[in-house]
């Protein structure tokens, strides 16, 4: 592992606070996940750099020398990357875009808002059926954000420190064919597709831990699972031969339908996230302001969830709040 800004202000975090439990509150971090990543610079230091005991963390001679070292380097950089920007004009813009996204549903209208309001930025996409693949990307400096989502209040790993935002909470439904006898109903319950064959693409999504927790608390245990891309998965419902889940704005093409889960047991988080020591972390905000708008827009061509949400505010559009 080599050696980066990130680590050192981990380990500034823990000498300021004294404590690794406090330092990991104060970046947001979970304490194991900051307990590993101090293992991991120790190790690529070649020695420990805290003696911890009941009082807390205290430098050793090593971390003392860290230390020295780190309080002169992060003022520098960010002072370089400051008069970069005031230099470079670009303190509210980039002047080129790169996403990555997971099965996203908000990629198309948010790059045709931004390329509304920047029309000479250069904007670019990445796919990917994983968060930690698009989070490494982020890291290494090959994308500027990720469009990424986790299932009901799970968060991405914090290991590539990036900072995530959430977009919007969505209700996920199931996705049946217009034949299916429970096409006709409201509101289906898990309960009622003990029965059913399910289809699923790969990477992340709700079919895990949610999904069978989901169905135990039904009372059931799902059957077979076909694995295929997205289309197949949508092919194997319009064939009658199975069952799929969606996010609610998903909207299906002739033949399908797509079906609220009663009570709403499985919803899905959507996140931007960036790293916080690039660039694009100066205008996050902004870009995230253009990311709510997209979903919102996608909101407008679906009249019968928009109703869903007027009776369920806790979902939808999440505005500025924290992941």
């Amino acid at each position: 592992m080599n050696l980066e800004l990130r680590h050192l202000k981990v380990v500034c975090a823990i000498a300021e606070t004294g404590s690794v439990t406090k330092a990991a509150s104060a970046l947001g971090l979970a304490q194991p996940a900051l307990t590993a990543q101090l293992q991991r610079i120790e190790r690529t230091l070649g020695g420990p750099l805290f003696e911890r005991d009941r009082r807390g963390a205290r430098p050793t001679a090593l971390g003392e020398l860290v230390l020295a070292r780190a309080r002169v380097l992060l003022p520098a950089m960010k002072g370089l990357q400051d008069e970069a920007a005031r230099l470079a004009g670009t303190g509210t813009t980039l002047s080129r875009y790169r996403f990555g996204g997971v099965n996203s549903p908000l990629i198309g209208r948010l790059v045709h808002r931004l390329a509304a309001d920047q029309p000479h930025a250069q904007i670019s996409t990445y796919a990917s059926w994983y968060v930690d693949e698009l989070a490494q990307m982020v890291l290494g400096g090959r994308l500027d954000y990720a469009l990424a989502g986790v299932c009901g209040d799970a968060t991405p790993s914090a290991e590539f420190g990036l900072t995530w935002r959430a977009i919007a909470i969505d209700a996920i439904f199931v996705v049946l064919p217009e034949a299916h006898p429970l096409a006709a109903v409201d509101e289906v319950s898990l309960a009622m597709l003990r029965d059913e064959q399910w289809a699923v693409a790969p990477g992340d999504g709700c079919f895990g831990d949610c999904f069978a927790a989901a169905c135990a608390r039904a009372g059931f245990t799902p059957r077979k699972m076909y694995e295929t891309d997205v289309r197949g998965c949508l092919d194997l419902v319009d064939a009658g031969e199975a069952v799929a889940l969606a996010q609610a704005t998903f909207r299906p093409f002739s033949g399908l339908v797509t079906r609220p889960l009663a009570d709403a047991p499985l919803r899905w988080r959507l996140l931007l996230g960036w790293h916080p020591d690039a660039p694009a972390a100066r205008i996050a905000d902004r870009v995230l302001g253009h990311a709510v708008a997209a979903y919102t827009d996608s909101l407008h061509r679906n009249p019968d969830y928009l109703a869903w949400l007027a009776r369920n505010p806790a979902f939808g559009p999440q505005q500025m709040a924290a992941a």
